[in-house]
Parts: C-alpha cells; structure tokens; sequence
C-alpha cells in the first residue's frame, strides 16, 4: 500500500539499540478523511527502525476498496501481509500477482519501481499489515524484484506460526533479503506462554493485531508495537485470551535515511530528483500496465530542506 498522504512527513532516520519500549498508534487517514485510515506504528519520533524495518501500517479489519493507483518507490522494499482480503498487484517490473492471507509479497524498489494496489471484487473486508524495509547503502540501487512465499504454519508449544522472513521456531524462510531479518505471524492460544530462542543480536518488535499479550510482564493492547533491544536470546510471550501478533526483528540498521511519501535516499536533494524524475515520467520508474487509470501524482515538497530526525539518545 502506498504512502498516499496528501502531506507526508519528512524523516531522517538513524537507529540506536534501546531497551523495551511501547510504541502508540497513531491514526493516519490515507487519502484524506473519508479514505481508508491506518494505524501507523513506525516511523515516530522515539523510534524510526526495528532492524531494517522502517514503516509498519496497521489496518482493518474495514469494510473498504483499496484502489491505489500506480506510485514510485525508492531505496526500500514493501512487505504486504493479510490477515482477511485479496489484493491485486501490479508493477513495472512485469509482475502481476495476489496479495493473499498469509502469503508474503516482497517487492524491491531500489533504484526505482512502481506499482498499484487494487482489492478484488470478492474481497469486502480487508485486514493486515503493509511494511517498509530500508535497504543498506551497498544495495540501496538494487535492481526491481518481487519474491512470492506461502509459509506453512508450525506448531511450538501454544503457539502456531508462520515464518514469512528469516527463522524462528525451526522454520526459515527461504525468502532473500539485504539484511539480517525475522519477520512472522504468531497466534497464541488462550492461557498460553510461550518462550522463543531468538537472536541476541536483533531488536524486536511485537505488533498486537487482536486479542491481550504480554512480552514478559509488559502488557499491550490491540494496534500497539512493542519493542525490545538487542541482548536478549529468548522472547517470553503470553495471553490470556488469545492473540494473534506479528513479530518483527533484524540487526540495527545503523544508517541514516531520508523518508518522504514513498520514497527512502539520504538527502534532501535526492528526494527532490526522484520527485522530479516521477512527474517526468522517466524510466527509473518504469510503467505499470493493466492498470486503468492514471498514476498517482507527487504531493508537493514540504518548505524548506528535508532535515534530520532520528530516535533520542
């Protein structure tokens, strides 16, 4: 899903391990106020990365039509997961395919991609998540790509999982990425606890979708994020009711981005050139056929340069 704000935020954004926070929602109508709102966890302003992950948006379940036309991406790739709904994708490089429930789509948008988003007519009630990876300054200008992955559901304990990047609870993904990552669907069952062997190395977050959930003694509810620093080599989680999370994590990213609308650089002035290039309609981005309609125009740059925020010390 793209960042179609009509006046998106510029963030900088750096990353420096922490200790167990809980990150709040905030409300981020996407469109305009009668357009499909989000829940949006990442970026804000005490945390801007979990590893690599850099943008997490929270939705449904809504009774709403997605119809997003063709936008740009950069520097990133977009992770789509469902939990209810079907979406079709489309992209310039060449790829048509289906946003499922728990089928992962990952699609590269390095040096320049663009795509749209369109719920079928037999989808009525869309529910999940769309997330961003930053890439690494060593593959920032990766070329466009698309990696599809159904991952089976295993059983630990309470627990069943789906791991959709990386590995957790004896199942790996087979799914590449530029960066060390953990990404999985966890639904826990009623009185249940569970403890996972996790990488010491990775920060983590903990997004509850439904239900209660508690990361040790820390208790969150439904749309709140979860994180928890590196150092730590198993993940304790409980629920009395049940719950279904998403378990986000990866190695701290260490660099500084640029974030605006759908765009990830490192400068102002980046950003400001691939604004440009998109209006121009050059080939970095390609075109998306099969779409009918016209594509998603650029909002305007904010005033001034695009200038640095990052998480506190």
């Amino acid at each position: 899903m793209s960042n179609v704000e009509a006046e998106p935020a510029e963030v900088t954004c750096t990353s420096t391990p922490g200790g167990v926070e809980v990150l709040q929602p905030r409300d981020v109508p996407l469109g305009g106020p009668r357009a499909m709102s989000v829940r949006r966890t990442l970026p804000q302003k005490q945390r801007s990365f979990i590893g690599a992950w850099c943008f997490c948006d929270h939705y449904g379940p809504d009774n709403h039509k997605m119809d997003v036309a063709p936008h740009p991406h950069t520097g990133l790739q977009t992770v789509s997961w469902l939990f209810t709904g079907e979406i079709e994708h489309r992209d310039s490089h060449g790829v048509h395919a289906y946003v499922r429930p728990g089928e992962l789509n990952l699609m590269t948008g390095g040096r320049g991609i663009c795509h749209s988003e369109v719920s079928t007519p037999a989808s009525t009630v869309l529910h999940g998540v769309q997330l961003w990876l930053a890439l690494p300054e060593t593959s920032r200008d990766a070329p466009r790509d698309f990696q599809h992955h159904s991952p089976l559901p295993v059983r630990m304990g309470n627990a069943t999982v789906k791991v959709f990047l990386g590995e957790l609870a004896g199942s790996t993904s087979p799914v590449s990425t530029h960066t060390p990552l953990l990404g999985a669907e966890i639904i826990l069952e009623p009185d249940s606890e569970i403890t996972f062997d996790v990488d010491a190395g990775f920060e983590h977050g903990v997004l509850l979708d439904t239900g209660d959930v508690k990361i040790g003694d820390t208790a969150l509810t439904a749309g709140q994020l979860g994180y928890i620093g590196t150092g730590r080599s198993t993940l304790t989680l409980s629920s009395a009711v049940g719950a279904r999370i998403v378990l986000l994590g990866g190695t701290p990213f260490g660099e500084e981005i640029v974030m605006w609308w759908n765009f990830v650089g490192r400068t102002h002035d980046e950003i400001a050139a691939y604004r440009d290039e998109w209006q121009a309609g050059t080939e970095r981005f390609g075109r998306v056929e099969g779409y009918a309609g016209e594509r998603l125009p650029a909002p305007p740059l904010p005033g001034g340069r695009l200038r640095p925020r990052g998480n506190p010390a």
